[in-house]
């Protein structure tokens, strides 16, 4: 299943906001705060985050090709893919992958996308 946002801002500017830990919180309506050793993700990079309901679980980047996609892992189960298609200089599309089983989460990641597709128009 895919969730799909085009963005009227450069990909460069979306894959800013999509791999920046510290925007997470911004745009993640199921993220509260996360603990990472490094601001911007990399392949392998290992982490924590606290989610909407108050638990702490991990996570774990497991493909990471910039500026086109990267995919994790969160409390050891195979997560959302994140993907980005250049359209023209200043527009991308966003598509969210989801696992089946994780289809009641296209709501939350449609929430997503339209708060990074905002916060890509602020700078």
């Amino acid at each position: 299943m895919q969730v799909n946002k085009k963005i009227d801002a450069p990909l460069e500017r979306v894959w800013e906001i999509l791999t920046d830990t510290r925007q997470w919180p911004a745009w993640g309506p199921s993220v509260l705060r996360v603990d990472s050793p490094q601001r911007y993700i990399c392949s392998g990079l290992q982490g924590r985050l606290k989610t909407a309901v108050g638990i702490w679980v991990s996570f774990e980047i497991t493909n990471c090709e910039a500026p086109v996609f990267w995919d994790w892992k969160v409390a050891g189960f195979a997560a959302t893919g994140h993907r980005l298609k250049k359209l023209n200089k200043n527009s991308c599309e966003l598509n969210f992958e989801l696992p089946f089983a994780a289809f009641p989460y296209a709501l939350i990641c449609r929430q997503a996308a339209n708060r990074i597709a905002r916060l890509a128009l602020k700078k």
